[in-house]
């Protein structure tokens, strides 16, 4: 058996696969997703990750003692762009700043002449100067110089975790993603000297501060003595090297090449695939390393993504909450009848789902048009829907172009894909078969795969794949609805941005909102 720790923003939770990647038994533990002391703050102490794995594998070994008696082997993957300080005793410094936090820090870096006039030439500066000010490192160092100073090592919650399981400071190359000197393209430490590679200049940590990298599938270490007692996982157990929650959920939907685009359906929806060459999915955004050795998996996002689904319930939705708890079911299934209540296209009304200003649209707003004194809010919930589905479909077909691929199906994970109405509109709208796996842990299985190829038990990470991956269902386009769909898509949603950018821009300028 494997065991998997997936470490996310509002849980954790530990999940027992089988050799063929069904689930036996699994965990979960919840915690408040962030405390903010000051507006657009998001903080959490990393310490609650850790208690929360121990918690959950405990409660896991008192239900599996056998299974857990012979586990042969962990994986950890979690979620990204969220670091912790660590001193020179093990001691947690300060919270971990998430990949929720808005704080940023001043424009540190000062490019020479000639690299000044490149960065402007290849309209790029911008782009450099707001990445410099989002790394937390750079505030950190700049408002809390003495925390820094102190810093021992500066950790992914992946790398925290390993160390608190093995007692070494090593962690997956795919589990590198967000703010930190890392060369995407050569998967290592970047080189502050190299002339191009511009994350070693944008966040200069030390790298005495930066854990050891190794490949996924390699081990990190074993668990020790103190972490079982604490764990209940057998000391000696083999900790193996996996990869960010988003990457995991990729290669648990069996995505290892162009033929599939991985959709996942999370508080942050993305477009993902799995390349063998370097691309960038948006000019001069990195493309992240893969759980695959030497493998990318690009990435478009929609930041805030199906977040909007919460956002829906909590303005709109209180007559679905209400009888969901008297049901004693989750809203979000009462909130399914919403969609069969309004026709494809919500009866005119349409969704850009631009909640946040993202790299290359730094004015965007969301937009919600086209209303009349029919629309009702089962039209509004369908055109949330729709709208995420033309986001991530824009983001798709923003791969293939760059790439020069074309992609013949999609797979689907997340929270939102366990509604068959929310998949089948998504099938409808990219007019392709979408499949769903038999589990919606799909970080866990990602995890889970590449552990149980670390440990040897298939040759090839191919293998695992073909054996623990498995499909639950296909959702294939409705030939009218994609119709009607693709019209819509085409002929109004690719132009509603172009059209209203100019009216976000003069807002924003009035208002001061987002920050300029």
């Amino acid at each position: 058996m494997i065991l998997s720790i997936d470490c996310g923003t509002q849980s954790t939770r530990a999940i027992l696969f089988s050799l063929e990647g069904e689930i036996i038994d699994k965990e979960q533990i919840t915690y408040e997703p962030y405390v903010s002391r000051k507006a657009g703050w998001a903080e959490q102490n990393a310490e609650i990750y850790w208690e929360s794995l121990c918690k959950a594998t405990q409660i896991l070994n008192t239900r599996n003692k056998q299974i857990f008696s012979q586990l042969l082997g962990v994986g950890i993957t979690t979620l990204r762009s969220t670091m912790v300080n660590i001193d020179n005793e093990g001691n947690i410094l300060r919270p971990s700043l998430l990949w929720l936090d808005q704080r940023t820090a001043n424009n540190v870096y000062k490019p020479n002449f000639a690299l000044d006039l490149i960065f402007k030439a290849i309209g790029v500066k911008a782009t450099l100067q707001k990445m410099e000010r989002k790394g937390q490192c750079n505030w950190i160092r700049q408002n809390e110089p003495e925390i820094w100073r102190k810093t021992h090592k500066y950790l992914q919650i992946s790398a925290f975790l390993n160390y608190r399981l093995t007692g070494n400071f090593t962690d997956s190359i795919a589990s590198q993603i967000g703010y930190i000197p890392f060369d995407y393209k050569k998967q290592a430490w970047a080189s502050p000297t190299d002339l191009f590679e511009f994350s070693g200049k944008l966040y200069p940590i030390e790298k005495e501060k930066l854990p050891q990298l190794v490949s996924p599938g390699e081990r990190v270490g074993e668990v020790s003595q103190k972490a079982s007692l604490s764990t209940a996982i057998p000391a000696g157990t083999p900790v193996i090297a996996c990869g960010s929650d988003k990457g995991c959920e990729t290669l648990g939907m069996g995505v290892t090449d162009t033929k599939i685009a991985s959709l996942s359906f999370g508080t942050t929806a993305t477009v993902q695939t799995t390349v063998s060459k370097y691309l960038e999915p948006i000019r001069f955004f990195p493309a992240y390393p893969s759980l695959i050795p030497k493998h990318w998996n690009p990435e478009v996002e929609i930041y805030r993504g199906f977040w909007m689904i919460s956002w829906f319930k909590n303005e709109f939705a209180l007559k679905e909450v209400q009888k969901a708890a008297e049901m004693n079911i989750p809203a979000e299934v009462v909130m399914n009848e919403l969609l069969h209540k309004s026709p494809p296209g919500a009866m005119g009304l349409i969704v850009q789902p631009y909640w946040s200003p993202g790299l290359g649209e730094k004015n965007a707003k969301g937009a919600m048009i086209g209303f009349g004194d029919v629309h009702k809010k089962e039209h509004v919930y369908r055109a949330v829907i729709e709208g995420l589905a033309y986001g991530l479909l824009d983001g798709m077909q923003r791969l293939e172009k760059r790439g020069g691929f074309k992609f013949e199906k999609v797979a689907v994970s997340g929270g939102a894909s366990q509604s068959d109405e929310i998949c089948q509109i998504t099938a409808d709208v990219f007019d392709m078969p979408l499949v769903r796996g038999k589990t919606h842990e799909t970080s866990g299985l990602g995890a889970a795969i590449i552990t149980a190829f670390g440990v040897k038990v298939y040759s090839t990470l191919n293998e695992a794949v073909d054996k623990m991956v498995k499909n639950e269902k296909v959702f294939l386009p409705n030939k009218v609805n994609s119709l009607i769909y693709k019209q819509l898509y085409k002929e109004v949603y690719l132009k509603i941005f172009q059209n209203l950018e100019p009216l976000y821009k003069k807002i924003r300028e009035i208002t001061k909102y987002p920050e300029i």
